[in-house]
């Protein structure tokens, strides 16, 4: 890891070259990790992602950069607005976040949540969602410094269980 100065957080403009070059770059990074799959991401995916982002009012992004001499990306942070039906208010799902390797521990994901939970407070938002492989015991510890817990309505149904199926 190497110790960055000061972490700054930048709005993604999905439409602006460099953020969209920074946001494929960092989630590139993500799915090629084993907690991301492993497998690069297919270009026809890199090449339309930004802009199927723009088009969409519910999707923002953060980027954190460190000065390394210049700027460079280090984090990344897609979130989505959902909705809660329990407490009828929108609710914010982050959906990816990713910590460039050479970055991590050092403050880059809680600056990165810290930016989300800004926005999902300054929405009106009832909760923060994420979701993190059982495995990926790291990532779940800097969650829950966050103040993430797993879901659970009652003790005796159990805790709730991603679960997808491939359209």
């Amino acid at each position: 890891m190497r110790q960055p100065g000061p972490v700054r957080i930048h709005a993604v403009d999905y439409r602006a070259a460099q953020d969209a070059a920074d946001v494929c770059t960092l989630l590139d990074v993500y799915a090629r990790d084993p907690m991301g799959g492993g497998e690069p991401l297919a270009a026809e995916v890199l090449g339309r992602l930004c802009g199927d982002l723009a088009a969409r009012a519910d999707a923002f992004s953060f980027l954190a950069y460190v000065d390394v001499g210049h700027p460079k990306a280090v984090g990344l942070i897609n979130c989505f607005e959902g909705y809660s039906t329990f407490k009828a208010r929108p609710l914010l799902n982050i959906h990816d976040i990713v910590v460039h390797p050479d970055y991590r521990s050092a403050g880059v994901g809680q600056a990165l949540l810290g930016a989300a939970q800004d926005v999902a407070r300054a929405r009106g938002c009832c909760k923060l969602t994420l979701e993190v492989l059982s495995g990926n015991a790291v990532a779940a510890r800097s969650y829950a410094r966050f103040g993430f817990a797993a879901y659970q309505l009652d003790p005796a149904a159990g805790q709730a269980v991603l679960m997808q199926k491939w359209l």
